[in-house]
């Protein structure tokens, strides 16, 4: 048996009055979901354990079963990994968004849906300026890339923006953690007040530096959104995990696919290669079929294999209702359909999992820590008697609620 699981990034939602009082997956087009929760059977998961933030690194990890409290390294060390940043013993790799600040708020935690190529320019502009022995950026994807800090100390703590729209950018600045202000950490030489007060003199400089590059000025002046300052957070050192393969003897070989660094450097920890797809964005115009078909050729080769589409967490993220329907229509239609239809013509059997990593309500705009439903199907599984796939009818599956590394040991056991 083969397995693939295809993961929504933030597709769970809360009930919406302009729906009735029903959730987006409730009243989504997505008869594919609805034909797999009808044939298979569904549950609940809890993705985030207690003490964790209800961040991708953290829930997608935790599907895959890690624990997080040994494994947890936060989000640099996994987009370092994805990039091919050979991050140092003696580094501390943190997420570093470019986004829009405005009128002393944050507008964006996208940089106004930056573009990589756009970005690249911006991070050789900021190394120019800013980087040193000590500092150096490293370009990612569109508005996300990497900070590399020599010496850094990882335990401060970071707001991350997308947790924060239209609030004031001030006092979200980074601190250093209760009992670290004047301690190191071993080959960490930096405090963790000294590491806050290099970032936040980092995010102060980027900020007069990047309203000066034409880039940002074209951009203004067009009335559109510049990517006017850094905002690093969830930064860390090399984690220890061991591979699928180590935990799973029957994944031989596995495959990550999506347009994310922090996922594609989770593919990596856990010994998956990582396919890019020509055209995945990340975006609600990613390139579905191009996922869907190159999910299909790893099937043919790979044991395991996970597909991962930011869309409907980015539109969650802009408080786009109508968007976030059409994301889950599109992964439905566009990269679930003909994967189901490419698995019927294959003589091996495979095991076939849909899920959110964590809900990214349109009203609400930001992740929150809650269940989210699932269900799994292949040939000949026993249907329990779920006939559609949403946060209610889940909730009374035949799996009921799983918790920790449960999800993936039932799902690679069948």
């Amino acid at each position: 048996m083969k397995h693939i699981i295809i993961l929504g990034d933030g597709m769970a939602d809360h009930p919406v009055e302009r729906l009735g009082g029903k959730t987006l997956l409730q009243v989504a087009d997505k008869p594919c979901m609805d034909w797999l929760a009808l044939h298979g059977r569904c549950g609940m998961l809890s993705t985030v354990p207690e003490g964790f933030p209800p961040g991708s690194e953290v829930a997608n990890t935790s599907i895959l079963g890690y624990d997080l409290s040994r494994v947890y390294e936060g989000r640099g060390p996994l987009e370092a990994a994805s990039i091919g940043y050979d991050l140092q013993p003696d580094e501390m790799a943190i997420r570093c968004n470019l986004i829009t600040l405005g009128e002393g708020r944050i507008i964006t935690h996208n940089g106004g849906n930056l573009q990589t190529t756009d970005a690249a320019v911006l991070i050789d502009f900021l190394n120019e300026r800013l980087g040193s022995d000590r500092v150096k950026f490293v370009c990612g994807i569109q508005y996300r890339h990497l900070l590399v800090i020599k010496g850094g100390n990882k335990h401060i703590i970071c707001n991350p923006p997308h947790d924060h729209p239209n609030e004031a950018w001030r006092p979200l600045l980074v601190k250093s953690e209760e009992g670290w202000e004047d301690r190191a950490d071993g080959l960490h030489t930096m405090t963790g007040q000294q590491t806050a007060d290099l970032l936040n003199d980092l995010i102060l400089r980027s900020q007069e530096i990047l309203s000066q590059h034409p880039y940002n000025q074209l951009k203004v002046a067009a009335g559109e959104r510049p990517a006017n300052s850094i905002w690093p957070w969830s930064g860390g050192y090399r984690p220890s995990m061991q591979t699928l393969a180590e935990r799973f003897p029957q994944v031989k070989c596995g495959a990550v696919i999506s347009a994310v660094d922090l996922i594609q450097g989770i593919g990596s920890y856990a010994g998956l290669r990582i396919i890019k797809v020509p055209g995945a964005t990340g975006l609600a115009d990613t390139n579905y079929e191009g996922k869907a078909q190159a999910a299909i050729d790893a099937l043919r080769t790979d044991d395991f294999v996970f597909v991962h589409v930011e869309a409907t967490d980015e539109a969650g993220h802009d408080g786009d209702l109508d968007l976030k329907l059409r994301a889950i229509n599109y992964l439905d239609q566009r990269l679930i359909r003909p994967i189901l239809a490419a698995i019927e013509q294959m003589q091996e059997p495979v095991c076939v999992a849909v899920l959110p990593d964590h809900p990214t309500p349109v009203e609400l705009r930001i992740h929150v820590n809650e269940p989210v439903p699932f269900v799994v199907w292949h040939h000949g599984i026993e249907p329990d008697a779920t006939e559609r796939y949403n946060e209610v009818d889940c909730t009374y599956g035949a799996y009921g609620l799983l918790e920790k590394d449960e999800f993936i040991k039932t799902f690679m056991t069948i």
